[in-house]
């Protein structure tokens, strides 16, 4: 049972800066740097990003540079770049760059049916992801291999936010719980034949939910992860004494297989001692991947702190996003990346745990990086500094001061978040609306 107590969170950044130490999170970026040199002056590029302080875990970038974009892809990284020719740009100065973030664990599904996610709790992407710095956006289970088609149709191929998938093991996917707990509908050879129709959209298998006491969800997601090359992402459903979470972490997944929830505290990851269980590190050891999968019940507080007193940090952070947990504690990613800087997780860690990990994970190594040729895909963010409060999924708070927003987002290119107006070009009397302006100037 996960039991829960009064305790006064407030007061537990001030304890963590004593176990954890002093964090390296949050330095102030540099306000300039010095030219490199000559470049190719004046180069057409359609957007030059200035300094901003990039940090690019890939490339090993945690400085002040330039980014400048052509044609959808990162041209340059420099100190300095001429951005006299460019079509237009960013002032970045005291911000931070990073490549697009990856968030690994979404619903995305608003099907036609009043289901779990396939209908009431799914969100269509690009009103949610956007403004929070994401780029590229996993949707883990919410359509199974009859559904996807639809899903890919309606909402994959429309979305301005790169949108992959993990495919349900559940044949009608994540279609409420009568539905989850049907073994018949659980077919590996169906759901690796569909994958291995779609490689560039399905990154992995998906079993949620499962409350009976069978390995069988589990054993026929690795088993079509196997056939199709790709991982498994393991959503516990209810704990039970006939699947504990020592054999599926040292037993029945695979290195590079996801274990997902890793601080929700419902599938016995805490023991009674206050210590993670000892089968989280032996897990690790093995190469199973952790992501957080936040989400509106599976985030607590009472897992997570000491979890990162003990230094097991997340490989991937993620969102579980949905209507529930969007509008409660979760909110989005960029609010979930923060409440690891107050945990005491540096900065670039935060970061490369939220772009370059999880597509390293999902096996899309040309995102989550700015390489010469990658996806200009960026966000740029400010680190305000203050008095915020951060709120688990079981409606507990603890307070920081540190907290990031997404002021810029850059997909293909192209701005597609602007908070701030940092891309648009200032208004005078008589301007004319700058080209490809949003709105009928017609009324």
């Amino acid at each position: 049972m996960h039991v829960r107590s009064r305790v006064s969170w407030t007061v537990l950044p001030a304890a963590l800066t004593l176990v954890l130490g002093a964090s390296t999170v949050g330095a102030t970026a540099p306000a300039d740097a010095p030219a490199e040199g000559k470049d190719d002056k004046g180069a057409a590029y359609d957007l030059v990003i200035r300094r901003g302080h990039v940090i690019d875990p890939k490339n090993d970038i945690d400085g002040v540079r330039d980014v400048a974009v052509k044609d959808g892809k990162i041209a340059k990284v420099a100190r300095h770049i001429d951005a006299s020719g460019a079509e237009k740009t960013v002032d970045a100065r005291g911000q931070y760059v990073t490549p697009g973030l990856v968030d690994m664990h979404a619903h995305m599904f608003p099907g036609p049916k009043q289901d779990y996610a396939n209908g009431w709790n799914g969100v269509a992407p690009d009103g949610f992801t956007l403004r929070s710095g994401v780029t590229t956006a996993v949707d883990t289970g919410s359509s199974g291999a009859s559904n996807f088609a639809q899903f890919k149709e309606e909402v994959i191929d429309k979305s301005k936010t790169r949108v992959l998938a993990f495919l349900n093991i559940v044949g009608k996917g994540m279609a409420g719980h009568p539905y989850e707990q049907d073994l018949e509908d659980m077919k590996a050879d169906v759901a690796a034949k569909v994958a291995k129709e779609y490689p560039e959209t399905i990154v992995g298998i998906k079993t949620a939910h499962y409350n009976g006491p069978e390995w069988d969800p589990v054993e026929r997601s690795v088993e079509a992860g196997e056939e199709a090359g790709i991982p498994a992402m393991i959503d516990f459903g209810a704990d039970s004494e006939a699947r504990p979470l020592s054999q599926l972490l040292t037993e029945k997944l695979r290195p590079g297989d996801i274990y997902s929830h890793m601080y929700s505290g419902l599938r016995g990851e805490l023991g009674e001692d206050g210590k993670l269980n000892p089968a989280m590190q032996k897990g690790r050891d093995r190469g199973i991947v952790f992501e957080v999968g936040h989400g509106g019940g599976s985030f607590s507080w009472d897992v997570a702190v000491p979890g990162m007193k003990e230094g097991f940090t997340p490989d991937v952070i993620s969102t579980d996003l949905h209507i529930s947990s969007m509008n409660s504690g979760m909110k989005d990613l960029s609010n979930v990346m923060s409440k690891f800087l107050t945990l005491g997780m540096p900065l670039e860690d935060v970061v490369e745990a939220s772009t370059w990990k999880p597509a390293q994970t999902i096996q899309h190594p040309e995102l989550g990086h700015l390489s010469v040729g990658a996806p200009a895909d960026i966000a740029v963010f400010t680190l305000e500094r203050g008095d915020f409060g951060f709120v688990d999924s079981f409606g507990w708070r603890i307070d920081g001061n540190k907290k990031l927003v997404a002021e810029t987002t850059v997909r293909a290119g192209e701005v597609v978040w602007d908070l701030n107006g940092q891309a648009a070009p200032e208004w005078y009397p008589g301007a004319n609306p700058p080209e490809n302006a949003a709105g009928d100037h017609e009324h």
